[in-house]
């Protein structure tokens, strides 16, 4: 039987675009055909990560010595477990081999490291030769990159590939195939028979055949009843039914150009597939791809496992802005400057009496990250105590109480700089200096009894 026969749909020189869904002209539709699967969450759930190959193309190139810095984070973040079992890595240049190898040199089992490399046999040699056991390699399935890139049709780009996965298979190496823009490919058209061949050939060799499915650019849906080749559970049940591929040999990689990057990678996991991949702090093409740290969560969450520190998010993220020069976003979840910071004062007045009613989690716990109030004219006077009481690191009895003098003085104060046109929050500084002067017999001892040097 010739892989022409092999491939039901569309094989000519003409491509399918699915236009019904992808008119270009417009957003994307949303396809419903009301079929639905059931979940088939796998036993083994995992994060990888691409850091430094897809988290390294949106910005500016790590250093050797970043990178190394890096990767020993992301080892302290996975955990005795390995909850983060690998990271990829390019070899192209020979600063990127000297990374691969400086990072080598750590000994660590987790996360291991891997490679990504062209479509191209000679390729595997050098990643035999810096000694890496899995590389993943470009296996782009959609009809807008067989024939609109690549200048194939179906058949041609088959061959070329399970050309390229047989090379590795000689080698000895894992080849792990990127299906590149899967949520816009013919699913019954190409993506199954391809990955029934590589169930195949990793039957016959011996060698598991890993496929990362790519939501290249952010296509995929987690709906109910959604139509393929967007519905991230009917993509991931159609390969775990009418392939064989092991849900440990499946992986999700997806782009957040309709916010639905981490939703969908959490959607992957409970439908079959065993690894989920991203980057620290989301970096990656365009809007990126899932951050590392929520899918951390969103693994915790599933799973009920704590063996990791979680407070190794808040090192990673200190170092991007302290080492990196990179501005967080305030808003961003877990890491951002404002993520646990409360500027509305009915949220302060719940927070004086029990923290739990307005925070996620114990973020001082869990994040290093105690629960902050942004003083404005919104705060009231319990965002005013609040404030001293955690600027003060005032707890139990000694806590200040937004009732007395002094605070309600201090609040006025705070809505004087408002009425007179400011808009931007008080620093602490000025927040401290103005406390000093309404409030002496509360703040100014308490504040010298705890910052003064021993």
């Amino acid at each position: 039987m010739s892989l022409n026969d092999r491939l039901p749909a569309s094989n000519g020189q003409e491509p399918n675009l699915l236009r019904e869904q992808f008119p270009y002209d417009r957003p994307p539709l949303i396809a419903f055909d009301g079929v639905e699967v059931p979940m088939d969450r796998p036993t083994d759930l995992f994060i990888t990560d691409t850091t430094f190959r897809d988290g390294q193309q949106a910005r500016t190139p790590y250093t050797v010595g970043q990178i190394t810095a890096l990767f020993d984070l992301l080892h302290r973040l996975s955990g005795p477990r390995g909850v983060i079992r690998q990271t990829e890595f390019f070899l192209y240049s020979d600063k990127d081999r000297q990374a691969v190898r400086a990072c080598q040199e750590r000994g660590y089992a987790f996360p291991e490291i891997t490679a990504w490399i062209r479509a191209v046999a000679k390729d595997f040699q050098l990643v035999k030769e810096m000694g890496i056991r899995e590389t993943g390699i470009l296996t782009s399935c959609s009809d807008y990159h067989i024939h609109l890139k690549l200048g194939m049709n179906r058949a041609q780009a088959m061959e070329q590939y399970l050309s390229v996965v047989r090379a590795a298979l000689a080698e000895g190496i894992r080849p792990r195939c990127h299906l590149e823009d899967v949520t816009r490919a013919d699913v019954h058209g190409f993506v199954i028979p391809f990955v029934q061949q590589l169930v195949r050939l990793s039957e016959e060799s011996g060698i598991p055949v890993k496929v990362r499915l790519c939501d290249t650019m952010g296509y995929g849906v987690s709906y109910p009843g959604a139509a393929l080749p967007r519905s991230v559970p009917r993509l991931v049940h159609a390969l775990r039914t009418e392939t064989g591929i092991a849900s440990a040999q499946l992986e999700w990689h997806g782009h957040n150009d309709f916010y639905k990057v981490l939703t969908n990678a959490s959607t992957a996991w409970l439908y079959g597939c065993s690894g989920v991949n991203g980057t620290l702090l989301g970096f990656g093409e365009r809007t990126g791809n899932a951050p590392i740290e929520g899918l951390l969560f969103e693994y915790i969450g599933l799973t009920g496992d704590t063996s990791v520190d979680t407070r190794v998010v808040t090192e990673i993220a200190d170092y991007f802005e302290r080492e990196l020069g990179y501005a967080i976003p305030p808003m961003t979840p877990f890491v951002g400057k404002s993520f646990n910071v409360t500027a509305a004062g009915i949220h302060a007045d719940g927070i004086v009496k029990n923290e739990e009613i307005y925070n996620i989690f114990d973020t001082d716990k869990l994040l290093k990250r105690p629960l902050g109030i942004l003083v404005t004219d919104k705060a009231g006077t319990a965002g005013v105590a609040h404030w001293i009481n955690r600027y003060l690191g005032l707890s139990g009895e000694a806590r200040i109480d937004k009732r007395i003098p002094g605070v309600q003085a201090l609040y006025e104060w705070v809505v004087g700089q408002y009425e007179d046109g400011r808009t931007t929050s008080l620093a602490n500084e000025e927040l401290e200096a103005a406390a000093r002067r309404l409030m002496p017999e509360v703040f100014l001892s308490l504040r010298d009894e705890k910052f003064e040097p021993s």
